[in-house]
């Protein structure tokens, strides 16, 4: 149920921003994997959105955080090309970066995993947030 409350509220938040089908799609698809991962291996967390606004460009904000057991390496192992993180749609982390515009990663092995993402309605603006 979880899930399906993740894709639908940014499904819903992402058209009325303006995002079009495909770019609501690639977040959708961002934020399914980024929430599947929070919930099996970090055991559950909480995810934050955020509408953001640069000059007349709108975007969404999510905040992926658990705080289950973390990524010992992060740059070598989740986010690797290839390297999706296991039973769920199969791009991983590092799949997860190429749909989104803007992509990071907190965590380290014992303290959890935060994940943050950002797309905008239209080609990102310069020094966007």
């Amino acid at each position: 149920m979880d899930l399906v409350w993740v894709r639908q509220h940014v499904r819903r938040t992402a058209a009325q921003l303006g995002f079009g089908l495909v770019e609501q799609t690639r977040l959708v698809t961002a934020a399914s994997e980024l929430a599947r991962n929070t919930l099996v291996h970090g055991g559950g967390g909480v995810v934050e959105s955020t509408c953001l606004t640069s000059g007349r460009v709108r975007g969404l904000r999510l905040v992926f955080a658990d705080e289950g057991p973390g990524i010992p390496d992060p740059d070598r192992g989740s986010l690797g090309a290839g390297r999706p993180s296991g039973g769920g749609l199969g791009i991983g982390l590092g799949g997860t970066r190429r749909l989104v515009h803007e992509f990071s990663v907190e965590s380290a092995a014992g303290t959890g995993t935060r994940v943050t993402v950002a797309s905008w309605a239209a080609t990102p603006p310069r020094g966007a947030p």
